[in-house]
């Protein structure tokens, strides 16, 4: 059983920078595309990115497209995601998910087996 715990959240300005990190056991994350999301209050779980298990390839929301940044290292078992230039949309907790298998619509949450707990990001001048 792949277990997901995501770290690094916290309350920052408009313009700050944020790295979250998601460490993984249980399991090798090589063997997973990642993906991150997030979800504010009363919205729905949204899309944030992704990025294949051979860390190749990443793809992003239109929201945070040029903003975040997806990594991995999977001899470390760790995802990251660096936020630059966050807004006050930006706010949410955000989640980081597990897909053993190819899936064309990585978008959904329902295509991702394992998730963390998530971690508060808070963007507030």
């Amino acid at each position: 059983q792949l277990q997901l715990i995501e770290s690094g959240g916290g309350l920052v300005q408009p313009g700050d920078s944020l790295r979250l990190s998601c460490a993984a056991s249980g399991g090798a994350l090589s063997t997973y595309d990642m993906a991150w999301f997030r979800q504010a209050p009363g919205t729905k779980r949204e899309f944030v990115g992704r990025v294949m298990r051979n860390g190749e390839s990443s793809y992003y929301a239109d929201s945070v497209k040029g903003r975040f940044t997806i990594s991995r290292d999977n001899a470390k078992n760790m995802v990251y995601l660096q936020m630059n230039s966050l807004r006050p949309d930006d706010t949410a907790v955000y989640y980081c998910a597990a897909d053993a298998y190819y899936s064309g619509s990585y978008v959904y949450p329902n295509n991702y087996q394992y998730w963390g707990q998530g971690t508060q990001v808070t963007v507030s001048s």
